[in-house]
């Protein structure tokens, strides 16, 4: 180490599996040493030196699932790369990983190429999922082409029939060539046929507005898919990790495939470690619609267990930036309503304050959930998601003790809502850098220049 261009000093430095008192040097952009506390920097430096006394010293967040401008059926989500990865860093999380979801008649390569083209007009780094829906003789191919330009992660769903769900064919071709280039099937499981009956029982009844969304795609419909999969991932030996996993008993067949010794992970959403579907009889059950839905308050209890247990292996936001009016067109029909809730922006704090001040999860834990095991699983560890020497300077100050209350106002998403508003917050983010720049200073955006790279996804690293 020569010299440095910036220093952290007086904080408690917070990874994966350790915290302590430490300062952090910053050059070129990157982690240079974390030292002990009042080391001097090296001679010939001089440093901007930033006071993190009192405050937790913790890698930038990585969301692993986010939607950027995602078109569904008649509906595409309002923000671009800049307005999410505003939102984004002002709520902690440094890097965005999103889905490159081909429209009709886009090749899956050639969504990638367009999204990754965006990447440019983010505050922050982005990674990429890709999609594929359909397998034909030139899918290997492409998978390969995807693979080299960085992007290991390919988005799969069981459901939304004629439009993103791949069958079980396509499935298992697509686990095969993944595990052939180092990657990975990301999915989403819910069995299309039980929603499918589910829907046309609640529309007989007259029931299938907004305020019946939870009976619409019911516990079953993920958990019977949870399992058909499991047993594709298994016959061909291939990693799989599934998106929101919203009940205990998927999640606990994730683990358990895990024990068996299969490279199985579950993630779990914010929405549904925190509200229940006590929301659907509320004011605006529209604006809660998402997939799946929103469970009893007992299923989030018994799901949230499993941040202590370490069966959840990563929390994301599944964020999906729909506004109130996109969400009322269709109130009284859930089959024709976008799915989906904002939250890139609001995933930190809420997890935050809901289980590290409210219920005693470490906040070890809560690094290794938002941040290291999500770099992990998309192939950007220890680029991102950790504080170590060579890593992206990529890093938040968190004040653990600050008191507030969530405003849709207040914040910087491209809509006019947000699923937690009024709640009361402890801790949230004071200043943040990116690639050791400061982009949030005193919770305010001090520099709004895009800055953002698409950042290429190595190999998974997967875990038992």
């Amino acid at each position: 180490m020569s010299t440095v261009d910036l220093v952290v000093r007086g904080g408690t430095v917070v990874n994966a599996g350790w915290q302590g008192e430490a300062d952090v040097f910053v050059a070129e952009g990157r982690i240079a040493a974390l030292v002990t506390p009042g080391v001097p920097v090296p001679s010939g430096s001089h440093p901007e030196e930033i006071d993190a006394t009192g405050l937790l010293v913790m890698p930038g967040g990585v969301d692993p699932h986010c939607h950027v401008g995602f078109t569904s059926g008649e509906f595409t989500s309002l923000d671009d790369y800049s307005q999410c990865t505003t939102a984004a860093v002002l709520g902690g999380t440094t890097t965005i990983v999103d889905f490159a979801i081909p429209r009709p008649g886009q090749s899956p390569l050639d969504a990638v190429e367009q999204r990754r083209a965006a990447a440019a007009e983010g505050l922050c780094d982005s990674a990429l999922h890709g999609c594929v829906v359909e397998w034909d003789d030139t899918t290997a191919d492409q998978l390969h082409e995807m693979a080299a330009l960085g992007v290991n992660t390919i988005k799969m769903f069981t459901t939304y029939r004629g439009e993103t769900m791949a069958d079980e064919h396509t499935v298992l071709r697509t686990m095969k060539a993944m595990r052939a280039t180092g990657g990975m099937v990301v999915i989403h499981c819910e069995a299309d046929h039980i929603i499918d009956e589910a829907q046309q029982v609640c529309g007989a009844r007259g029931e299938a507005g907004a305020e019946h969304m939870a009976a619409t795609r019911p516990e079953l419909a993920e958990t019977a898919s949870v399992a058909e999969v499991l047993a594709i991932a298994e016959s061909v030996g291939a990693p799989v990790y599934f998106v929101h996993q919203s009940t205990a008993e998927a999640v606990e067949l994730v683990a358990a495939a895990r024990r068996r010794g299969q490279s199985a992970y579950s993630e779990a959403v914010a929405h549904h470690l925190v509200l229940d579907e006590s929301v659907y009889t509320g004011e605006h059950p529209e604006r809660f619609v998402c997939c799946p839905p929103l469970r009893s308050r007992e299923a989030v209890n018994n799901l949230s267990r499993h941040l202590f247990t370490g069966e959840i292996s990563t929390v994301g936001s599944d964020h999906c930036c729909y506004d109130t009016g996109q969400k009322e067109e269709y109130r009284h029909d859930v089959r024709a309503m976008p799915n989906g809730l904002p939250g890139v922006e609001t995933r930190l704090p809420v997890v935050y304050s809901s289980y590290v001040e409210g219920r005693g999860l470490p906040v070890t834990r809560f690094v290794e959930l938002a941040a290291a095991n999500p770099a992990r699983l998309n192939g950007l560890y220890p680029r991102k998601g950790v504080l170590s020497p060579g890593s992206d300077a990529d890093i938040v100050l968190w004040d653990p003790a600050a008191r507030w209350t969530v405003r849709s106002q207040d914040l910087h998403m491209a809509t006019d809502y947000t699923p937690y508003e009024g709640m009361e917050m402890t801790g949230r983010p004071r200043t943040v850098l990116v690639g050791g720049r400061v982009v949030v200073r005193d919770g305010e955006l001090v520099d709004a220049r895009p800055g953002g790279r698409s950042v290429p996804s190595g190999p998974v690293e997967t875990f038992c």
